[in-house]
């Protein structure tokens, strides 16, 4: 899978799944757009990427405010003259029982998680028709497929993340733009490495293989389905979740 000459956007790339999703489309010849909230979370990534030989730029930009999507797109633009992939992997989490949950909580993690990625979208799908290729990947959740107690609003938002990928990769599929979505399961991140051991244990008793995923686990998955390779594929959203989910 190599991405000589492929622009890719990454969403919440400041950290985690993101990070090491712009890491891998970069180390694979990428032109990597590195977006967070906060762009100094994210030059360090940019540093790295360009100290490697790759070339990177960094944007700040809320994904769930149209404005800043539409301002994030432009400066692409001019930087790079095109968009190839797109990469939806913003999300927040408010958790709570449904009881507890405040209205504000709700809305704020559905903006993000779910209007970023409709917002992001809508705003490449333009391009990515008049260069008649695209690649888009949206990163779901294994959560969103099963549900989970106390996170009703973050499942609500990934579960709809299915729908959107497949209604757009019907909608974009006569413009040679594939849509389609990733739902990891449980992924080694600092969150799971700070937990205590029997909890990790009851949480690795639910995944068949045994063990947590990484993040590049995901990278890859992402990888391939914004390849060249993956051009027959799309409204799929593939689980790479160690068989906790099947």
């Amino acid at each position: 899978m190599q991405f000589n000459d492929r622009v890719a956007i990454v969403t919440g790339a400041s950290r985690g799944i993101g990070r090491s999703i712009a890491e891998y489309l970069a180390a694979r010849g990428a032109a990597v757009v590195a977006v967070s909230r906060n762009s100094a979370d994210t030059a360090a990534l940019v540093q790295q990427i360009e100290a490697d030989g790759g070339k990177a730029m960094s944007v700040q930009a809320d994904v769930a405010v149209a404005a800043d999507v539409d301002a994030m797109i432009a400066a692409v633009q001019e930087r790079f003259g095109r968009v190839d992939i797109l990469v939806n992997n913003a999300g927040i989490t408010r958790d709570n029982l449904l009881a507890r949950m405040k209205e504000d909580d709700w809305d704020t993690v559905l903006d993000v998680n779910l209007k970023g990625a409709f917002l992001c979208t809508r705003a490449v799908a333009r391009i990515m028709s008049k260069q008649r290729y695209g690649r888009i990947v949206n990163i779901s959740s294994v959560v969103g497929q099963m549900g989970n107690a106390g996170q009703a609003n973050y499942c609500a938002s990934k579960s709809a993340l299915g729908g959107l990928t497949r209604s757009n990769a019907r909608e974009l599929a006569r413009r040679n733009v594939t849509v389609n979505a990733v739902a990891p399961g449980f992924i080694e991140t600092d969150m799971t490495a700070g937990l205590a051991e029997k909890v990790r244990n009851e949480m690795l008793g639910q995944i068949p293989l045994g063990r947590f995923g990484t993040v590049d686990d995901v990278a890859a998955a992402v990888a391939f389905l914004a390849s060249e390779q993956a051009g027959y594929i799309t409204g799929h959203e593939l689980s790479v979740n160690g068989g906790m989910y099947m």
